[in-house]
């Protein structure tokens, strides 16, 4: 029983602190990320990597009303 109860105080630590990691800002898309990718190889005098491309117009889906 006892071994029983450490395991578990051992989850529950284990689980609250992977929880609590990450940040509290939005998500980065795939082009902001690529950009400040580039600004920061470029401050650093690093090669730069390549251009990302820009997002394509978003298409309406037939279900987003639902969303």
């Amino acid at each position: 029983m006892t071994a029983n109860r450490i395991l578990v105080g051992f989850m529950l630590v284990a689980v609250l602190g992977v929880t609590a990691c990450g940040r509290k800002t939005g998500l980065d898309t795939p082009y902001e990320a690529g950009m400040r990718a580039r600004e920061e190889a470029e401050k650093a005098g690093q090669p730069l990597p390549p251009e990302p491309k820009k997002p394509v117009a978003d298409r309406p889906f037939v279900l987003d009303p639902l969303l």
